[in-house]
């Protein structure tokens, strides 16, 4: 062995190995149970950040000890490749998108490589590639013929720069774009959805199957989906045939109705305007639409409406009551009518106020004072009925079913369940994205595209124009095409899919990556799903998970699949900070390599610099390359700062120190090993049935560490303290007094043995070095022995009144008695209590012996 450890040369000799070997390839051979490690797979941005380290080392930490445990494991990588930032930095940078993506993915797969990670890139794929994105499309015809996709006209959150539909979680708290800044329209456009409001009950219920998910990423799932048990009722509209539907959690409520809502967008809005009003109603309307649904249901907006002028009735009292349009009324929600129940909902509430609306109550407190008293704010309780015909003095609580059951009787409504959760809008009206697959034919209508036709290529003569890149519908030869059908001229859909439609189904093509005669052999991909350990980023709690849950139950359905979950366990890994620096007087950030952390001084105007951490990014000037620290000191000591740094699902601060910290360890794990291999003749592991009381300890400082180790990875993956277990034994080992002993060899094997999984070149090279001719990551995982856990001798303490006076040695199975009769007989006791009178002798077996004294 070197005597010396040059991590960067040892790591790509190494790697090289590992690759001409295999090493990393998966076994599919069913005689060894299965492992299915994923990260979330990254967007090919071009450069790796630390978060993306953290992410991947976690999961390669557990498909290494996975293999080491016996399992046949499966742990892929590949790229969620589409998408709009791909398309605007090529616009940027005057490029096709398909070219910056494919240099980006070059780039980020060799420093992936540099870091170790034992992916089988094998079964690589990028959701871009026309052989990925053939079985998207696949995908969404099976969607199409399950009668799950469907199209609508919609109102959408519509970015006037980037010219595309974006998400409700696209859109910033100022109602603009997450991406460039512009203020979002609201627009109506026919867009392509998917029916996950069909599976939203079996969404919710089978969050209990999910023991190994954080309970937060539950709770946030279940929250998102919304369930809501009440009533869907119906108020006639005076001088017109139609209804006005709403849906209500509150029916004990009703007959303090005193107005409807309508959203502005909502169909029946220009039919119940009076012609007074319409030029009031459209101007409000049009203003309303340039403003996001964030907000338009903020809770410190006011709320906004104006009178259509129409009137309808609460069938339940009779009554007219006037029809209302207002901003915090979405049609996409429920209904897109809400009843004003002033009285009893803090909105309506101080909407009615705002407005001068009537507010009845008919709830009450058991104990009201005055039941006819103007109530002062909304009571929302439950309580007691009031003021509502049959029902009064009933509990509120009984009253909602016996009102709905009256309702149904009348035919004035129904016992309804909704969902908060609203189908899944798909379409987007960009270029770098999966074309839906439907032809539109004006005699057959909509025509899904013929399988043996798949894919629907995005063309490549793509030009650049207008600050973007021409969409679908420009591309010359692309967009005509004959009806499958009937031959008849017929243009193509030239919407793509949300990107998070390729991200939904790529876990379940990595168990058959190559297969291009199906999206996947079913056997195949139901030996290996479901996937025994993802790790991602909490951002990703709901929406990309949610839709992974929702494509699996689907393909489920259609038979293709044997399992009801995506994802067995789930592990959400906290971000990664640096220290960051920001002129408190002008706002900016400046360069952290600009600063003397020692004294944080602006460097142009001399002004003191406000410190402290915030997540890595470019904008503020405090990320770390995670080649620079490669480069320095090696993707060992990059990996097990990471892990030994903080606990995974905590945030991480990063610290230069730390760094050095872990590449100090790593160099004293050398050392002990150089020393082993150089000096070290009995390099036996078989351990003789007599020990010396030094070998009796070293082998318990052993085992404890193969069992600590062992339980901090198969339980929660307490990383750090495992990376703590590896340090006290590398101590233990230093510290031995028993170097020619087979207990010191098994305790240096050991100790290799479990830091292959974390610092996975150390290992290998220190396997090698003491004569060892297989790979470390072929070893079988150590196993502790219980019985070399067990103590022949304990530490006692003495105690004189209570202050520890020193420690001895004692038989580990002595009783109280014998305890007590080794203190007294102690020199150190003795210089105590000789002479005194021992009045009291306070024995706590295994730990302590107090005497009480006088004199």
């Amino acid at each position: 062995m070197e005597s010396r450890y040059n991590p960067v040369e040892i790591e790509e000799k190494w790697q090289t190995s590992w690759s001409h070997q295999n090493l990393d390839q998966t076994q599919d051979k069913a005689d060894k149970p299965k492992f299915y490690a994923l990260s979330m797979f990254p967007y090919p941005s071009g450069n790796l950040h630390m978060g993306h380290v953290r992410n991947y080392t976690i999961t390669d930490v557990i498909a290494r000890k996975s293999r080491m445990q016996g399992y046949r494991v499966l742990h892929p990588m590949g790229w969620d490749a589409f998408g709009l930032p791909a398309e605007n930095a090529a616009i940027q940078r005057g490029v096709h998108p398909a070219k910056w993506t494919y240099q980006n993915i070059t780039q980020m797969q060799s420093e992936l490589k540099r870091l170790g990670l034992s992916y089988d890139w094998n079964r690589e794929l990028a959701t871009c590639a026309p052989d990925y994105y053939k079985w998207t499309q696949w995908i969404f015809l099976q969607f199409l013929h399950a009668g799950l996709a469907y199209q609508k006209e919609a109102a959408v959150n519509w970015d006037p720069i980037d010219q595309t539909v974006l998400a409700n979680e696209q859109v910033d708290s100022e109602g603009r774009s997450w991406r460039s800044g512009a203020k979002v329209e609201r627009k109506l456009l026919r867009q392509w959805f998917l029916k996950i409001t069909d599976y939203a009950e079996q969404l919710l219920n089978d969050l209990d199957k999910l023991d190994g998910w954080p309970e937060r990423v539950k709770l946030m799932q279940a929250n998102w989906i919304g369930k809501s048990v009440g009533a869907y009722l119906e108020f006639p509209i005076i001088g017109l045939e139609e209804k006005i539907g709403v849906f209500t959690t509150r029916p004990d409520t009703v007959y303090g109705v005193t107005y409807v809502v309508l959203a502005p967008e909502h169909p029946l809005t220009p039919k119940v305007t009076t012609p007074d009003r319409k030029t009031e109603v459209d101007a409000f309307i049009q203003e309303v639409t340039q403003e996001s649904e964030l907000e338009r249901t903020a809770e410190d907006k006011p709320k906004r409406g104006i009178p259509t002028g129409g009137k309808a009735i609460n069938p339940f009292t009779g009554e007219e009551i006037p029809i209302w349009i207002a901003d915090y009324v979405l049609y996409e929600y429920g209904t897109g009518a809400v009843m004003g129940v002033p009285a009893h909902d803090a909105r309506d509430f101080q909407f009615a106020k705002e407005q001068q609306l009537p507010i009845k109550t008919v709830i009450v407190p058991a104990d009201a004072a005055d039941p006819k008293a103007e109530p002062k704010q909304a009571y929302t309780e439950p309580g007691v009925v009031v003021n509502s015909d049959l029902f009064n003095g009933m509990e509120s609580i009984s009253a909602k079913a016996e009102i709905v059951n009256y309702a149904e009787r009348k035919g004035w409504g129904k016992a309804r369940i909704q969902y908060r959760l609203r189908d899944w809008l798909i379409s987007r009206q960009r270029y770098w994205g999966a074309p839906i697959p439907v032809i539109y034919c004006p005699d057959c209508g909509i025509v899904p595209v013929p399988e043996q036709d798949l894919p629907v290529a995005l063309p490549e003569n793509v030009a650049m124009s207008g600050g973007r890149v021409a969409s679908l519908s420009q591309v010359e030869g692309w967009v005509d095409v004959p009806c499958p059908t009937c031959g008849t001229a017929a243009k193509r859909e030239t919407d793509t899919m949300d990107t998070f439609i390729d991200s939904s189904w790529y876990f379940l093509r990595y168990p058959d990556a190559n297969n291009d005669q199906q999206v996947f052999d079913s056997s195949k991909t139901n030996d290996w799903m479901p996937v025994d350990q993802y790790v991602g980023g909490i951002e990703h709690a709901i929406l990309h998970l949610l839709y992974s849950r929702f494509f699996t139950k689907v393909l489920r359905d259609r038979g293709l699949l044997n399992f009801d979950e995506p994802f067995q366990r789930l592990l959400t890994q906290g971000m990664v900070q640096g220290l960051t620096y920001m002129n408190p007087k002008t706002g900016k950030w400046v360069p952290s390599v600009d600063v003397n952390p020692s004294d944080p001084k602006d460097p142009e105007t001399g002004e003191t610099l406000e410190v402290s951490y915030k997540t890595m990014s470019k904008s503020k000037y405090n990320g770390v390359a995670p080649e620079a620290v490669i480069n320095k000191y090696g993707a060992d000591t990059a990996r097990m700062f990471i892990l030994f740094k903080a606990p995974p699902e905590k945030d991480l601060e990063w610290d230069d120190a730390d760094v050095e910290g872990q590449f100090r360890f790593l160099n004293r794990v050398w050392r002990l090993v150089e020393e082993f291999a150089a000096k070290v003749t009995n390099r036996s592991t078989t351990i003789p049935p007599e020990l010396s009381k030094p070998e009796k300890d070293l082998r318990r400082a052993v085992h404890t560490a193969i069992k600590e180790v062992t339980d901090d990875l198969d339980g929660e993956y307490q990383f750090n303290t495992a990376v703590s277990e590896l340090m006290k034994l590398s101590n233990a080992l230093g510290d031995a007094k028993c170097k020619d002993s087979p207990v010191y060899a098994e305790g240096i094997e050991t100790l290799i043995l479990l830091l292959a999984p974390f610092a996975p070149h150390i290992a290998e090279e220190l396997w090698h070095g003491i004569g060892h001719t297989d790979s470390v990551h072929l070893q079988p995982w150590c196993t502790f022995e219980p019985e070399a856990l067990v103590a022949d001798e304990i530490t006692l303490v003495i105690q004189i009144m209570g202050k520890t006076r020193g420690t001895i040695q004692v038989p580990a199975d002595s009783d109280k008695s014998a305890l007590e009769q080794y203190a007294r007989e102690s020199e150190v006791a003795q210089r105590y209590i000789t002479g005194k009178t021992v009045k009291k002798v306070i024995v706590v077996p295994g730990k302590l012996v107090n005497f009480v004294v006088t004199g």
